[in-house]
């Protein structure tokens, strides 16, 4: 294992940047020099799902680019104010599949914790933008009684820590909750879902490292990268680190309209990941949340974008694409 550097020195904690987050749709078109104005609609779409975006992804988009596929995944629409055929408030089922406040168990083997409802970024077509947070979390009062449920299951061996982003808790809180998780003995397995490492990636701090490489559970950190102008040089240092202190470094990507539904955009970012220490793991097809339609991308396209992407990938950089089904008992191959 490589020692941990100490020459990273940055003016701000992460902490702090999470703290100066763009909140405000009217700063984003500001600091953006976006000739936008916000109407109506957007308006209400930002009081349904706030905007925001950490300074770290803004440096990422080229500023007065309406089309930059970075801006498209943060920059609020009218079309999310429109209603769509089939798109809900709970597409994937994670309220029929709760078995203790925040605690989800939808496949064998495996359950997922709803750790903070904080995210460093909020994606316009994320699933949990109507998610019931303050009631179905694992998180203060909740924690107890959630980690008590887990425990009784003796089925469940690997445990993901999901939200919000699990990487918005603080190292102590986050260390003490992989204690309490590796005293459950017939856990095996901790998985992490977090887009912190590229959207805010002085969150890949020394203690995180150690607290990784120090716990006897195996360790799979699952990133979310959509595309390969988010892997700055910075995403790159924090996930080469993540890479040589977790047992397994993936990527999982939504397939977007206008963001990412390009050969020559998926190929690149397969190879830039892979040039990270990163796998491409999954490329999702888009959950039909209420809000994210106009981000839809049809399943034939979405087919023959991964054919084609097979043709000119080696397999092992092919992610493989999937839809999660409501009851499904794993995720379905398209």
């Amino acid at each position: 294992m490589i020692p941990l550097s100490v020459t990273d020195v940055h003016p701000k904690s992460w902490q702090q940047q999470l703290s100066e987050a763009i909140t405000r749709p009217e700063d984003l078109i500001h600091h953006l020099q976006i000739e936008k104005q916000l109407t109506p609609a957007m308006k209400e779409a930002c009081q349904q799902f706030p905007v925001k975006v950490t300074q770290s992804y803004l440096d990422q988009i080229k500023k007065g680019d309406l089309s930059d596929p970075l801006l498209k995944q943060i920059l609020p629409l009218d079309a999310e104010m429109q209603s769509q055929a089939g798109f809900v408030d709970d597409p994937v089922g994670d309220l029929q599949a709760i078995q203790a406040p925040g605690l989800i168990k939808k496949y064998a083997g495996r359950a997922l914790l709803i750790t903070t409802p904080a995210c460093a970024i909020h994606c316009r077509y994320c699933f949990r933008r109507h998610y019931p947070y303050s009631a179905q979390s694992a998180h203060g009062n909740h924690l107890t009684q959630t980690l008590k449920a887990l425990s009784q299951d003796k089925s469940i061996e690997e445990v993901i820590l999901s939200g919000g982003d699990p990487m918005v808790l603080s190292d102590k809180n986050l260390a003490e909750l992989i204690t309490k998780l590796s005293d459950i003995k017939h856990l095996t397995t901790i998985r992490f879902h977090t887009r912190l490492p590229i959207v805010l990636p002085d969150r890949v701090t020394h203690l995180l490292l150690e607290t990784l490489a120090n716990t006897r559970l195996k360790t799979v950190m699952v990133v979310h990268c959509n595309h390969a102008n988010e892997i700055s040089p910075a995403v790159q240092r924090a996930m080469h680190k993540l890479a040589q202190y977790c047992d397994a470094l993936l990527n999982q990507s939504v397939l977007l309209k206008g963001v990412n539904d390009k050969v020559t955009c998926l190929s690149e970012l397969s190879k830039k990941l892979f040039s990270c220490g990163a796998m491409p793991y999954y490329l999702h097809q888009l959950d039909a949340v209420s809000g994210a339609a106009h981000f839809q991308v049809d399943n034939e396209t979405a087919r023959q974008l991964h054919h084609k992407l097979m043709s000119s990938l080696p397999g092992y950089l092919v992610p493989r694409l999937v839809q999660e089904i409501a009851g499904q008992a794993s995720k379905t191959p398209l």
